[in-house]
């Protein structure tokens, strides 16, 4: 019966042993998941900046070829109005007149 109570005290011991290692480790390893966590974050912010330059220089590409080609088109049809005015404003001014004064 000794040796029962004398295995049951060597267990109980080993157990609180157990438990007070594992006491003493959680720190470290809360320490260690926090740098883990620290390291991932970091990593996705790095990563989410990146993609998110890279959509602005694609934005930035395309609103710049838009912005071409609506200035081709503005100058295109400024060049087309400049001449139109060119060849018939003798007769814009007489319509003018025409309808100012009724004759």
């Amino acid at each position: 019966m000794d040796s029962i109570v004398a295995k049951l005290i060597d267990i109980e011991n080993t157990a609180e042993a157990i438990v007070a290692h594992a006491e003493a480790q959680k720190p470290v390893i809360e320490r260690e998941i926090q740098a883990k966590r620290e390291e991932f974050d970091a990593e996705l912010e790095k990563e989410t900046q990146e993609k998110l330059d890279s959509i602005r220089n694609e934005l930035k590409e395309e609103t710049n070829r838009i912005l071409d080609g609506q200035r081709g088109k503005n100058k295109a049809f400024i060049t087309k109005l400049r001449d139109d005015y060119e060849t018939n404003h003798t007769a814009y001014a007489k319509q003018i007149i025409s309808q100012i004064t009724g004759v």
